[in-house]
Parts: structure tokens; C-alpha cells; sequence
């Protein structure tokens, strides 16, 4: 990992967390990071754990000991990968009611969830023809990289995905007792909790990507690969190729989507204030307002630039 200061884990567990421990965990962690160098997100709930932090390995070691601790050493589900730069600008820690919000009452991943299927046995699964597969993910995540003949749900987010069960399933479905359903997310824990849902609506043979596309990549030779393009994460880094180094693609800072080398030549692409997909959706009024705000970027890039040259 020569050249590579930053150790990046992502991580979730799907657990009963009791409020106190949350609580107490939180103040720890913040307590450490106003003295180190440690950033990324975390979010709690009741139902378990969920987030990606980033430091350097021993500071990472360190805290990663500490969430086993209090998690009584649980399966944190934990991929790891390395960068130059730190992918967060500081560590944020979330107290939510869903470590991933679904917004069904009911669904317990902890107690009820589906087959796990590891990176080895993926691709004879999906390649099944009695085998149907999902992706999980939002739209714009899709967009720059899947399985292939994977179905997407065109979700904005994850709270869309038990309407379009509803809505759209069955239609996918020859036989709802016989088809295989497989399910895939960016790490685990959102086809984790889909098929729990799926579960709880009595859908049979459902079965989850353990450990999702990041540890499929990691796992998976070039040669037997079948996911293709790129693949969406929710950091600086934006997506990360089939080696899981930091991929082709930007984001738009006026809406949010990902951009790509292509997209950023086009001529409705002016970087910080607009691109293709946002072009209709702001006033000139907000565009002033990005320009400003890109300006003052630009300008502490630049400042930033000359100290690292002194």
C-alpha cells in the first residue's frame, strides 16, 4: 500500500442496539476525533449500525476495536480500501431510526433476512435462468455501473424500493414459489434489508450479494467479472473502478449526480454550476449563487496549492 496514507473501511451490522450504548459510543468516537485525524459518516439506530470511516490504519485499528466493543464483537461486514487522500472532510455520526430508512414497520434483517450467497457462487446463480436479480440501488447509482440483465427499480432512494415490490414484482416473476430472487447492493446492507421485506410479503428463494459489489470486485478475476462499468460510492471518490481505485466520475455540485469524463465535455456542463441532468431544475438566480460559490473554490484550491508548494 506503498503512497496510500488512508485506510477506508465500510461497515454495517444489523443488531439490537440499545439506546445508552448509542449514546456512549457517539460521545467516544467524537472524543477521538477532535484529537486525530479521523473522518467519514456513521449512522445508529436501534436496528444495528451502519457507515464508512477513514484514517490512518493504526488510528483505524483503534476504532474499529472500540465499535467491537460495543457491538459485542458482531460480524461488522467490513471492506476495506486505501486512498492518497482522506474521502470525507470530517466524521459525522448519525442517530437515526433505520440504519438504512425503509420506512416499513416490521422488517428485522437481525432476525428474519434471506441466503447469503459470497462472491464465489454469484455468478452461477445469477447466470441461473430460473434466477431473477435486482439492484437495490438508486437510479444514478445503477446508471454508471451493474450486473448485467440485472432489473433496475429506477428508485430515487431506498424508501421507493417497497412500492416498486408491490407495484412491479410479481411481473418479473414466472413462478413466485420457484423463481430465484437475487438481490445486490453497493455493500450488503440494502439487499440485506430487501430481503427481509420480501420475506416478511412470504416471496420464496431470496437470496443477498454477501458483502455486496465492492467485495464481489475485490473477490472476482477480471476474466469472470460480470458486473460492468462502475460502481457508485457515497464519498469524495464518487465511484471506483473494476480495481477499486477512484473510477472516471465527478459529481454535479449544483444536483448532486454523477458525472462522467464524457459528460463533463458536453456543452450544458459548466463545472459547479450545471450539467445535462440539472439544466432545467435551477433559476439564473441559483446559478449566480453556484457560480459564486465555485469561484471561492477555485480560489482556496489554489491557496491550497501554493502552501503544498512551500
Amino acid at each position: 500500500m506503498k503512497g496510500k496514507n488512508y485506510k477506508i473501511v465500510s461497515l454495517y451490522s444489523f443488531f439490537p442496539f440499545q439506546e445508552n450504548l448509542i449514546l456512549d459510543l457517539k460521545n467516544k468516537l467524537l472524543e477521538i476525533a477532535n484529537e486525530s485525524d479521523i473522518s467519514g459518516l456513521l449512522i445508529f439506530a436501534s436496528e444495528g449500525i451502519n457507515g464508512t470511516i477513514c484514517a490512518e490504519k493504526n488510528l483505524i485499528n483503534t476504532v474499529i476495536n472500540l465499535l467491537n466493543k460495543y457491538t459485542d464483537n458482531r460480524n461488522l461486514n467490513m471492506k476495506v480500501n486505501f486512498s492518497k487522500k482522506k474521502v470525507f472532510k470530517k466524521l459525522k455520526i448519525k442517530i437515526k431510526k433505520e440504519i438504512v430508512t425503509m420506512g416499513v414497520n416490521g422488517i428485522k434483517p437481525s432476525q428474519d433476512n434471506g441466503t447469503y450467497i459470497d462472491s464465489a457462487d454469484w455468478n452461477k446463480l445469477i447466470k441461473n435462468k430460473n434466477t431473477i436479480v435486482i439492484d437495490t440501488r438508486n437510479h444514478y447509482e445503477v446508471s454508471i455501473g451493474t450486473f448485467q440483465n440485472s432489473i433496475n427499480p429506477n428508485t430515487r432512494n431506498f424508501s421507493e424500493f417497497p412500492r416498486w415490490v408491490d407495484d412491479h414484482l410479481d411481473s418479473h416473476l414466472e413462478n413466485k414459489q420457484s423463481t430465484n430472487i437475487a438481490m445486490f447492493c453497493t455493500g450488503g446492507i440494502r439487499c440485506e434489508k430487501a430481503t427481509s421485506l420480501l420475506k416478511k410479503k412470504g416471496y420464496k428463494n431470496i437470496y443477498h450479494l454477501q458483502g455486496g459489489i465492492l467485495q464481489y470486485l475485490d473477490d472476482i478475476s477480471k476474466e469472470e467479472n460480470l458486473f460492468k462499468g462502475e460502481c457508485y460510492v457515497f464519498d469524495k471518490r464518487v465511484a471506483l473502478d473494476q480495481e477499486l481505485e477512484k473510477g472516471s466520475y465527478s459529481i454535479c455540485h449544483a444536483c448532486g449526480m454523477p458525472v462522467s469524463i464524457q459528460d463533463q465535455v458536453r456543452k450544458e456542463y459548466r463545472k459547479g454550476i450545471q450539467c445535462h441532468f440539472c439544466i432545467d431544475q435551477f433559476s439564473d438566480d441559483d446559478r449566480k449563487r453556484f457560480e459564486e460559490r465555485q469561484k471561492q473554490i477555485d480560489r482556496l484550491n489554489v491557496e491550497n496549492h501554493k502552501i503544498y508548494k512551500d
